[in-house]
């Protein structure tokens, strides 16, 4: 299953590759030629398939969980002060996309959109610090039951030209739904109250819709 965000650039490299081969095999008279650019067109067309895979995600629900917005690599879990919106200090988690990761971006928990918004800025590389808040960017926030107000930034890095953002304001929305996607690698910061508990590890690798980033301090505390 591939994104639709994908079928046209999917049309247009199968339409390029099949050009390739047959050209290729009417025109080129070196066979080693001939075969290496072949094999190198199909393994682009591989490429281009496997980057804009949608893989069905089924989501058990949880008011008391967030989940991971992303498939990708924690690289940050700390407390800062974020200043776009709570303007206040909150912890952020963030999650980094490699090129070979599904990039769907999917809703961390079900709730209300109170914020959709689109940032122009920079393409620095992902993991750079100042990424979060120099980088082209959308910033979406969600009003949830348990957690109240949750904020997640999708981020462009120096390879991903182009965000799609699908949260619009007013809307509810439910936890592991399609939020949007990122072209080409890059990543997710989620901003949580300061008194969720965090469930993953920096460097450990989670999966969109999957793995649970954080509970309700609650929660934790009836299941010590």
């Amino acid at each position: 299953m591939f994104h639709k965000e994908g079928q046209k650039i999917i049309i247009t490299t199968f339409i390029i590759v099949v050009s390739i081969i047959v050209l290729a095999n009417y025109f080129i008279g070196i066979t080693w030629l001939k075969f290496g650019l072949q094999i190198i067109s199909l393994v682009l067309l591989v490429l281009v398939l496997q980057f804009f895979r949608n893989p069905k995600r089924n989501v058990s629900k949880n008011f008391d969980e967030i989940l991971a917005p992303a498939d990708g690599k924690v690289v940050a879990i700390e407390e800062v002060e974020e200043t776009e919106y709570f303007k206040a200090k909150r912890i952020q988690v963030s999650i980094f996309m490699s090129p070979v990761n599904v990039h769907v971006t999917r809703y961390p928990s079900s709730g209300l959109i109170k914020l959709s918004k689109y940032h122009p800025g920079k393409f620095l590389v992902a993991w750079h610090p100042k990424s979060s808040e120099e980088n082209e960017r959308t910033t979406v926030v969600i009003n949830t039951p348990k957690f109240g107000d949750i904020l997640y930034r999708q981020i462009a890095g120096a390879v991903a030209r182009r965000i799609v953002n699908y949260a619009e304001v007013g809307e509810s929305v439910q936890q592991g739904d399609d939020a949007g996607f990122i072209k080409f690698g890059s990543r997710v910061d989620l901003f949580l109250p300061l008194d969720s508990a965090i469930t993953v590890k920096l460097h450990q690798k989670v999966t969109g819709a999957k793995t649970c980033i954080a509970t309700t301090r609650v929660k934790k505390e009836n299941e010590d």
